[in-house]
């Protein structure tokens, strides 16, 4: 451990709030990493061809010393870290990818400047390409390219790598950024938990942090400048509180929250591979949302049903080429494998509109939501759409695999989508190549429309799935990511309740079930008045599972068709808020303390 400060008066009882990242209470000695990433960058202007030709050697020199060294790392990651290897090899294709790669050097030779600014400016470029981004998820992958950034600029000054390193006793790190790459190398035993400047709760570092139950806050601003080592912290990763130098009453209090959590923690974790059934013995399929197929083991381990969304973008962002169909069958068929024999359901491509990916060329738009996106996209881009149903439909016969499509706004949608189906199943038939004739076909309903015309849908589908953060954004007219209007984005309000309901109530008719993927589904607050409208599946982080299935299995569904009718009986989203809030406070004390702020966290 480093010396203890030598402030000559120490911050007590001060607290600083970021964004919970993964959960748990620990209280310890803080360990404050430096900050070598951030490296000073001059401007070098560059009068010769010579010395371009040679500033463009020495950024692949760069590269090439970056790339051998994530490789290096990979190669001796302790088992801890093995599940999260691919990781890694996201850097590794982010140093080929032309965003960053070919874009540095084409500034280098197009500006004539050093290595370190065109890198900076091709970032940069990047950055404004991704903070056009409205999905969390998508939009969170720019840290991974910034790592990659700092990474090779310390092999462009000399710095060489960075390593943590080990500790001799357990610590809490406080860092500007800890990049999945320095994750791997954590003393796992010895790191009780971090906190970081940047980041989000999407980021791979919080994803990671999550799935080793380490506790972590991330995007606290400041924290290496209000911290000091050998502070002692709270670290608070419910709800993002990092208390410096608590006194012994605040510690008390702690103490005793991080006993009730754990105790909560035990309670619910042991409903996770029970089937959620109602005391009235109703059934529910509680599932996972997942982005790549590294995160099977994680909606496993928390009693995942099945998968209800597998986002497959994913594979098409990560780097400058398309996926041949081989790439996505296998992807597919490893997920397909893996869970059976539970379901796995594989949304098609919903890329364009707010998401970018560096292959595909074309004008965002003005306003992306309204945009060129998920099935038109498809639709118009068929080359593309018939390389992923041929390959989903090869690893159909690998296990209970379902397909969705998205942002379905009218019948001839589906029947478009049907008629490409119905085309590649005879071109594998001609082929010699087995598929699953019978393969589920679904329809993710986010938009108005699709809501009024879901009686005519449910006739060419064979489930829905709602996808809530979608249609409550397009029902409401709310961009849920502007700070204006973003508390506007209700999900209890009664324009949703009453069009999940109109929307169940259409699929129960022609015999379908229906899911909620959104965020919706995660959280616990709304898991009554869901099942009480007829929803049959809900699908959601892995975090938030074991919270819901605990909920089901200490009800019954008679009361929670009765909490359904209430919520629908009221007029506002305050009298809906209040009613729901106010009964799951009572009913559930515990899931209301600890509960909502775990399904927060994995939304």
């Amino acid at each position: 451990m480093p010396p203890l400060t030598a402030r000559e008066v120490w911050p007590q009882n001060k607290v600083l709030k970021g964004i919970p990242a993964s959960p748990g209470i620990i209280i310890g000695p803080a360990y404050v990493l430096v900050d070598s990433t951030k490296i000073r960058i001059n401007h070098t202007y560059l009068s010769s061809l010579d010395q371009v030709d040679r500033e463009v050697e020495r950024f692949r020199d760069a590269v090439a010393a970056t790339r051998q060294e994530i490789a290096s790392i990979k190669a001796s990651i302790t088992d801890e870290f093995q599940d999260h290897g691919y990781i890694l090899d996201t850097h590794l294709l982010i140093l080929q990818d032309k965003l960053f790669f070919e874009a540095s050097i084409d500034i280098i030779r197009r500006e004539k400047i050093n290595a370190e600014w065109a890198l900076k400016q091709a970032v940069k470029k990047a950055q404004e390409l991704f903070s056009r981004i409205a999905d969390p998820y998508i939009k969170s992958r720019i840290q991974d390219v910034e790592d990659v950034c700092e990474r090779v600029l310390r092999h462009l000054s000399g710095g060489g790598s960075f390593n943590l390193g080990s500790f001799s006793e357990p610590v809490i790190i406080v860092a500007r950024d800890l990049s999945p790459v320095d994750t791997t190398q954590l003393s796992v035993d010895k790191v009780q938990g971090f906190i970081t400047e940047i980041g989000g709760k999407t980021s791979h570092t919080a994803i990671m942090a999550q799935s080793l139950e380490i506790p972590a806050v991330v995007g606290l601003e400041k924290a290496t400048q209000e911290i000091d080592s050998g502070y002692t912290l709270i670290l608070d990763g419910l709800n993002g509180a990092v208390i410096i130098n608590p006194d012994a009453r605040i510690l008390e209090i702690y103490v005793e929250r991080k006993k009730k959590f754990q105790e909560f923690k035990r309670d619910v974790n042991s409903c996770s591979f029970l089937p959620a059934i109602t005391l009235d013995e109703h059934q529910t399929h509680v599932l996972a949302n997942i982005e790549f197929q590294e995160e099977v083991g994680l909606a496993m381990d928390y009693g995942a049903d099945g998968i209800g969304l597998y986002r497959t973008e994913f594979l098409y962002l990560r780097q400058k080429r398309l996926p041949s169909e081989e790439e996505l069958f296998e992807d597919y068929k490893t997920v397909a494998l893996m869970m059976r024999p539970r379901s796995v359901t594989i949304r098609t491509l919903d890329i364009g509109g707010d998401k970018f990916a560096s292959h595909l060329e074309y004008a965002p738009g003005i306003n992306p939501a309204l945009g060129l996106r998920a099935i038109r996209f498809c639709l118009k881009e068929q080359q593309i759409f018939r390389t992923q149903l041929r390959a989903i439909l090869r690893a159909s016969v690998f296990g209970q695999v379902r397909l969705m499509f998205p942002l379905i706004s009218g019948i001839q949608e589906v029947i478009a989508a049907r008629r490409i189906l119905s085309e590649i199943q005879q071109e594998l038939r001609l082929e010699g190549l087995a598929f699953n004739p019978e393969l589920p076909v679904g329809v993710m309903i986010e938009v108005p429309s699709a809501v009024m015309l879901a009686d005519l849908l449910a006739k060419e589908a064979d489930f829905f799935s709602i996808g809530t953060n979608d249609l409550i954004q397009y029902a409401l007219a709310i961009d849920r990511v502007n700070k204006h209007v973003a508390e506007m984005y209700q999900p209890l309000h009664p324009a949703v309740l009453r069009m999940i309901k109109q929307v169940t109530d259409a699929a129960h008719t022609e015999g379908i079930p229906v899911a909620v993927c959104g965020e919706m589904a995660g959280d616990p607050l709304y898991t009554p008045v869901l099942l009480g409208m007829g929803v049959d599946e809900l699908s959601m982080n892995a975090l938030a599972i074991p919270v819901v299935k605990r909920i089901i299995r200490h009800s019954t569904m008679e009361e929670f068709q009765e909490f359904a009718r209430q919520a629908l009986h009221h007029q506002t989203f305050e009298d809906v808020n209040a009613y729901v809030t106010g009964v799951m406070a009572r009913r559930f004390p515990e899931v209301f303390m600890f509960g909502r702020e775990l399904a927060s966290m994995s939304s």
